[in-house]
């Protein structure tokens, strides 16, 4: 936690939550979970064509399935943009409050965090809980959980390495 004086009239220090060192730790994840989804979505449903938001319980083998399955996809990519455009509120906010962010190294690290919480998230909820999708529907059905399992897994491991990262020192020059 970061203390500032507060600009009321009791000048009283008062915590600034989500922060580090001023980083504004809250907008650098908002900005991995928005990358996180546009790559998911862009890669994922449009290049590769794995699958795409609701094909694991409408599957895009008709006209009005790949049509109600590119709708979602549309409100996906509507979802991870509003969570780019409050990332980047966050950092324009934090630079009104002479906070500019600074460190490279800390926003891609926080990024990381949030593209790998997007992941364990994406991949709990969609994959697992709801069934809305598998990250590959194009390989044998007995297979898909091998393809959830490694996404999931690639999740945990970048949500991981993105906060040691973030927490390590700088290295001074």
């Amino acid at each position: 936690m970061r203390h500032r004086r507060d600009s009321g009239r009791n000048g009283s220090l008062v915590q600034e939550a989500g922060t580090q060192g001023g980083f504004p730790l809250w907008a650098g994840i908002l900005f991995g979970i928005g990358f996180g989804g546009f790559f998911d979505g862009i890669v994922f449903h449009q290049l590769l064509q794995w699958h795409h938001m609701v094909s694991g319980w409408y599957p895009p083998d008709n006209l009005p399935n790949l049509r109600l399955n590119t709708l979602w996809d549309g409100i996906f990519h509507s979802l991870t943009w509003s969570v780019l455009v409050l990332a980047v509120y966050g950092f324009v906010r934090a630079a009104r409050r002479g906070r500019p962010v600074k460190s490279l190294r800390r926003l891609a690290a926080s990024a990381l965090m949030g593209w790998g919480l997007f992941n364990l998230v994406e991949g709990v909820a969609d994959h697992v809980v709801l069934g809305v999708h598998r990250v590959n529907e194009l390989v044998a059905i007995d297979q898909r959980w091998l393809w959830d399992a490694g996404f999931l897994l690639w999740g945990a491991l970048m949500l991981g390495l993105g906060w040691a990262w973030f927490r390590s020192p700088a290295r001074r020059p």
